[in-house]
């Protein structure tokens, strides 16, 4: 069922592709250039990070990914998941191939929950950043709300899929 998903969806693309084409081929095209050089340029990044958890995850045997951030680590495995988000610098895009493979070793759906919401919305190692853009109050209300409303979307992840 996921795979005929997937290739409607991929279906969908190209006949919205193909419409874009007809409609102004000279801007699908720069459209195309771009979304290229984005692809090309986040690629590297990528395939380092994807090397360094299938790395971690070869050493890191899954009994000790079950106890640290599994469903059973309760409260203290989901803070632990919450923090290593919030801290962790890199595009939304390599957050899923990750968890994904966390999961497949043991982390728990809450746990995996609560990782990815923190790393879209949390940014600890930027808010000297923020801060000077948004001022130190914004920032820090900011941060505040967005790292306790991860918790209440992980709850709410995890009593839906569990």
């Amino acid at each position: 069922m996921d795979s005929v998903f997937v290739w409607f969806l991929y279906g969908v693309a190209v006949v919205l592709l193909t419409v874009s084409f007809l409609k102004d081929k000279t801007k699908t095209l720069l459209s195309l250039k771009r979304a290229w050089k984005m692809f090309a340029n986040m690629l590297p990044q990528f395939i380092s990070i994807l090397l360094l958890v299938r790395l971690l995850v070869e050493v890191i045997k899954p009994d000790i990914i079950q106890r640290i951030i599994g469903a059973d680590s309760g409260c203290i495995g989901t803070v632990l998941a919450s923090l290593l988000g919030a801290v962790t610098l890199a595009p939304v895009i390599i957050a899923f191939p990750v968890t994904a493979e966390l999961m497949k070793n043991g982390a728990g759906i809450t746990q995996i929950a609560v990782f990815i919401s923190t790393l879209t919305m949390v940014g600890f190692v930027t808010i000297p950043m923020e801060i000077e853009y948004l001022g130190k109050k914004a920032a820090l209300l900011r941060n505040m709300l967005a790292y306790m409303f991860a918790f209440v979307t992980a709850y709410i992840i995890g009593v839906i899929l569990t």
